[in-house]
C-alpha cells in the first residue's frame, strides 16, 4: 500500500492496515493484520496495562529504575574505583574585598580561604548571595523557590563547626516545591532529597534557592516566565539549566548543578553555559549519581555543575563523584588529580571550528596541539538521540499524556509533539537506534587517537555524539563580540563566545587540567556582566 496514500483513502483500505502505514510496517496481508490484532487484545494490552499500573502511575522517573544500563567504557580499559580525593591548590594572602560584589565574584577556594582564615561567615556569605538573587531575580526570573530559611539554619550550623574546628569547605529538600518548571507540578513537593545535594550537603554546601528550568527540562521557557541572559538581559538565557546558567553569571550564586542532556538543536547545559559566559562540565556518564533529579533517560542523563572556572568545577565533581546505590547507572570512578596533571604530557586535536586562541595558549603550555577530525560512518547520531531520549522520557511522563496534562504545558510545540510522535516509535525500531549506538560508540573509540580535542561546544552533531558516547565534555568562555544592531550611541551588552574541550569517557581531569591552563593565562571567565551598568539605550523588552 502506498503510504503518502494512506490518508486520503483511509475509507477505502482497512483502518488497521493504514495505521500500520505509520509504523513503517505496512507489508502484512489482512490474514496477518488480523492475527496481529488478535494477539495484541489478547496479550499484548493486558501485560502494558499490567506494567504501567506497577511502575508507571507515578511521573519523572523517580522511581523503579530499568535494568537496563547503559555502559560508556571502552572497550577492555579497566576502570579503577575512587581511592582519594583532588589535592586543592593552597592559597594564601587572600584579602576579604571591601564590595560584597567583589566578594558575591569570588572563586570557590578564594571563598573558602575567607570562611577558613574567618574574614567571613557562611552566614554573612548566605545573606549576600540571598539579597543578590532578590535584587536581580526580578529581571533575570531564574528563581522559583528561596531555602532561605534552610539557608541560614545550614549556614548557622558550619558556622558552629567551623568554631569547633571543623572545616568542611566552601558553602554553596524536602518540604520545598520541586516543580520541574511545569505548572502541571507546580504544587509538587517530594519527599526525597537528590542523591547529589546530600553530597554538597555534607561537604559544606547551604541551599539558597531551587533556580528555574525550562519546563520538564525543556528551553528557558517555565510556568512563571522565561530565564532572561545576564550578558543580553534583551535575550534569553536558553535551557534547560536557564537558571543555573543565569545565576553563575550574574554572581547571585557562586555554583549550581544541572541535569545534562540534549534536547532538540541544544545542549540542555552547553548551550546555556555558552550563552551565558560561564565555565560548565557535562561528566563522563555515570560519574554522579542522579537519583532524586527528574529523569528524561536513563541512558542520556548527566549531573554537572556551573561555576566560574574550570578549577571551581575540578573542586564540585571531587565532591559530588561516585556510586549513588540507588542509580544503577552510577558508579565509582577513580579520576587522576586535575591539579596534577602534566599537560605537557598531552596531545590535543583541535576541529576546524576550534576558537584558535585557545590552541594557540595550550601550544605555547607545551602541549603538543595537532589538527584532528573524527572519523565515523553512522550519519544520523541526532536520529539515534532522538529515538532514544523520547522514548525514555514517554516513559516517565506516560500518565501525564495519557490523563491530558500535556495540554496545559507552557509551550505545545515542544514536550507534547514530540513525546505523541515517540508514543508510536515500534520497540523494535528503539532496539535498532541502540545497536546504531554501539556502532557509533566503536568508531569514536578507534577514531578517538589524541588525549583530548577542541571544538565547537553547541555544534548539533557534536552535541549529539558526545551524548550518546557518554564523553566530557568543558565549556570555557574564550571571548565576547558586540550584539547585533546594538542602539546607536553603543551598549555594553555583549555575546559570548565558548569553546569546548572533550575528553574520552573516565578522562574528566584532562578536559579539566586544559580548561585550568587556559583560564590561568586569560580573563574571559572573570568577566561581569552588565546587569547593573547599562547604557542609555539598554531597556528590557518583554
Amino acid at each position: 500500500m502506498d503510504k503518502a496514500g494512506c490518508s486520503e483513502k483511509i475509507n477505502e483500505v482497512s483502518p488497521l492496515k493504514c495505521a500500520f502505514a505509520i509504523f513503517d510496517a505496512d507489508f502484512f496481508n489482512d490474514t496477518k493484520i488480523a492475527e496481529i490484532e488478535k494477539g495484541a487484545t489478547e496479550l499484548n494490552i493486558p501485560i502494558s496495562r499490567a506494567n504501567r499500573k506497577l511502575v508507571a502511575s507515578i511521573n519523572g522517573g523517580l522511581h523503579d529504575p530499568p535494568y537496563l544500563v547503559f555502559n560508556p567504557e571502552w572497550g577492555n580499559e579497566q576502570v579503577q574505583s575512587r581511592s582519594k580525593r583532588f589535592s586543592y591548590p593552597s592559597l594564601s594572602g587572600i584579602q576579604r574585598p571591601e564590595s560584597e560584589e567583589d566578594i558575591a565574584f569570588m572563586t570557590v577556594l578564594e571563598l573558602g580561604e575567607l570562611i577558613k582564615t574567618k574574614q567571613i561567615t557562611s552566614e554573612e556569605l548566605t545573606r549576600i548571595f540571598l539579597h543578590r538573587l532578590k535584587r536581580y531575580n526580578h529581571v533575570l526570573e531564574a528563581v522559583v523557590t528561596y531555602t532561605e530559611e534552610l539557608a541560614y539554619k545550614q549556614a548557622k550550623e558550619a558556622d558552629e563547626m567551623l568554631a569547633r574546628g571543623i572545616y568542611l569547605g566552601y558553602n554553596l529538600v524536602p518540604q520545598y516545591k520541586t516543580t520541574w518548571g511545569s505548572r502541571t507540578f507546580k504544587d509538587q513537593v517530594l519527599d526525597i532529597e537528590a542523591s547529589v545535594y546530600k553530597k554538597l550537603k555534607s561537604a559544606g554546601a547551604v541551599l539558597v534557592a531551587k533556580l528555574t528550568t525550562g519546563s520538564l527540562a525543556y528551553s528557558d521557557i517555565w510556568f512563571g516566565g522565561r530565564t532572561r541572559n545576564p550578558w543580553n538581559i534583551e535575550k534569553y538565557s536558553s535551557g534547560s539549566s536557564s537558571g543555573s546558567a543565569a545565576s553563575t553569571s550574574a554572581g547571585i550564586l557562586n555554583l549550581a548543578w544541572f541535569l545534562c542532556n540534549w534536547l532538540r538543536n541544544m545542549w540542555l547545559h552547553n548551550l546555556p553555559a555558552a550563552r551565558c559566559g560561564v565555565t560548565a562540565l557535562r561528566p563522563t556518564f555515570g560519574a554522579v549519581g542522579r537519583t532524586g533529579v527528574m529523569s528524561i533517560s536513563e541512558s542520556l542523563d548527566k549531573i554537572g555543575p556551573f561555576c566560574r572556572s574550570a578549577a571551581d568545577c575540578s573542586i564540585i565533581l571531587d565532591a559530588i563523584l561516585g556510586k549513588d546505590p540507588d542509580d544503577p547507572s552510577s558508579k565509582d570512578i577513580s579520576l587522576d588529580d586535575p591539579f596534577s596533571v602534566d599537560i605537557t604530557n598531552l596531545t590535543v586535536g583541535y576541529l576546524d571550528d576550534a576558537e584558535m586562541e585557545v590552541v594557540r595558549i595550550l601550544e605555547s603550555k607545551g602541549v603538543k596541539m595537532v589538527p584532528f577530525k573524527l572519523n565515523y560512518t553512522v550519519n544520523h547520531v541526532q536520529g539515534i538521540l532522538n529515538f532514544t531520549m523520547d522514548v525514555d522520557m514517554l516513559a516517565h511522563f506516560d500518565e501525564w499524556q495519557r490523563t491530558g496534562e500535556d495540554d496545559f504545558y507552557e509551550a505545545q510545540d515542544q514536550w507534547p509533539v514530540e513525546l505523541r510522535r515517540a508514543r508510536v516509535i515500534p520497540a523494535v525500531d528503539y532496539v535498532q537506534a541502540q545497536r546504531a549506538r554501539g556502532k557509533l560508540i566503536r568508531e569514536i573509540r578507534e577514531s578517538f587517537t589524541v588525549d583530548a580535542f577542541i571544538g565547537n561546544a553547541t555544534d548539533p552533531e557534536k552535541v549529539c555524539m558526545g551524548n550518546l558516547v557518554g564523553m566530557p565534555v568543558l565549556i570555557v568562555p574564550t571571548g565576547f563580540t558586540q550584539i547585533s544592531n546594538p542602539p546607536p550611541d553603543g551598549s555594553r551588552r555583549r555575546k559570548t563566545i565558548t569553546t569546548g574541550i572533550y575528553a574520552p569517557p573516565n578522562h574528566d581531569h584532562v578536559a579539566l587540567a586544559l580548561g585550568m591552563a587556559y583560564q590561568s593565562v586569560t580573563e574571559h571567565h572573570r568577566q561581569r556582566p552588565p546587569i547593573d551598568d547599562l547604557g542609555p539605550n539598554d531597556v528590557i523588552v518583554d
